[in-house]
């Protein structure tokens, strides 16, 4: 498939933006360039794609709001500087989006956002909320507060880990270079641009060495984003990288630009379930009766008239099996209850979970949150 048609099928997309194409010369947002790439979002969410940008920035902005722009940042000065700079960066979002109709929505994760269980769910179901309004989330990580020891460090890792997190289709990281080459390119005049991957190998990562990492104010380099495409691979999401200093980029992809497509090794919904059935201890299990095993496998949610007992004190969120009266386990899946709430609406109808709770999560485990392991009961 050629990328034309991969970028234009993908149903939700992920652009990562880093600080040296956001932030000009003069320290300023360059808003000639976000403007086009406004241009280009616009055109997406026409045709019906949901669109998410990964967005550096606030600590070049808020260098030059503070007066740091002299020297190296000891880590309060960057925290200092990402607080100052963030409000500028969300206002040069806002006003590239709103000639087209478009609004943006600040959301700023930690590390912790997208690995502690609990947290990823509450941060997904607030990215889907916003996509579903027709809201652009602009994400970036939050400075203010993470320290060296727990913050991601570069924004490719992190708009990987979104792309893992909402399940996108396409994972776009907009750079100094249109793609990797088996050498630095601005070194090398025999280096040849690589148009597709399906593997990252360890030599391919080998051609990454310091290629693109010389940008002056960004932490990423090919590197990065190699790395970062190791985490979209597995979970389902192509990863394209090219350049990102061009008017409109994605058009220019979609014109045929060159760019590098890391092949996704599954598709993401099935990476997502292999995740939950096999990457995460269950913290406890839901006993269910044959009908509701069945519909588990005809691909439906489990709903709490289905459930017959609670095992274990689990926590919204967390991993738990399904299992039969027997104890087979048929399934496991991330509940939406904890489970003292489970076991007060054991076997009751939907409709009735709010008057016992006095609020209502959906089904027990959604349909999207569930992987079936054994074929229900005849």
């Amino acid at each position: 498939m050629d990328p034309v048609t991969e970028l234009a099928l993908a149903r939700r997309i992920v652009v990562k933006v880093g600080s040296a194409l956001l932030v000009g010369a003069d320290g300023a947002p360059d808003r000639a360039w976000l403007n086009a790439l406004a241009v280009d979002i616009a055109r997406l969410r026409a045709r019906g794609q949901q669109t998410l940008v990964v967005s550096s920035g606030a600590v070049a902005l808020g260098r030059r709001r503070l007066g740091l722009t002299r020297r190296a940042l000891t880590l309060p000065e960057k925290q200092a500087a990402a607080a100052a700079g963030q409000s500028a960066l969300m206002r040069a979002w806002e006003e590239a989006l709103e000639p087209h109709g478009l609004s943006a929505a600040q959301i700023l994760l930690t590390r912790d956002d997208t690995e502690v269980r609990r947290r990823w769910l509450n941060a997904r179901a607030t990215v889907e909320t916003l996509l579903e309004l027709g809201i652009v989330p602009v994400i970036n990580e939050n400075d203010t507060v993470v320290t060296e020891e727990i913050r991601y460090g570069d924004n490719d890792r992190l708009a990987a880990r979104v792309a893992q997190m909402i399940g996108a289709d396409a994972l776009v990281l907009l750079s100094d270079i249109d793609g990797l080459y088996t050498a630095d390119p601005r070194r090398d005049p025999a280096a040849v641009h690589i148009p597709r991957l399906s593997q990252l190998t360890p030599e391919v990562e080998a051609m990454a060495g310091g290629a693109n990492a010389g940008a002056g104010v960004g932490t990423g380099g090919m590197a990065t984003k190699l790395a970062a495409a190791r985490i979209a691979q597995s979970a389902g999401c192509a990863t394209f990288i090219t350049l990102g200093s061009r008017p409109a980029p994605l058009g220019a992809v979609e014109d045929g630009a060159r760019a590098t497509i890391i092949e996704p090794a599954v598709t993401p919904g099935a990476a997502y379930k292999a995740w939950i059935a096999g990457s995460l201890a269950p913290a406890g299990s839901i006993l269910v009766d044959a009908g509701a095993a069945q519909a588990l496998q005809a691909g439906k949610s489990l709903l709490a008239a289905g459930v017959r007992g609670i095992e274990g004190r689990f926590g919204k969120g967390d991993a738990v099996c399904v299992r039969l009266g027997d104890g087979t386990e048929i399934a496991r899946g991330l509940t939406r209850y904890d489970a003292i709430e489970a076991e007060r609406i054991c076997g009751l109808r939907s409709d009735a979970i709010e008057g016992v709770l006095g609020y209502t999560s959906g089904p027990v485990i959604h349909a999207d949150d569930l992987a079936v392991l054994v074929p229900a009961p005849a």
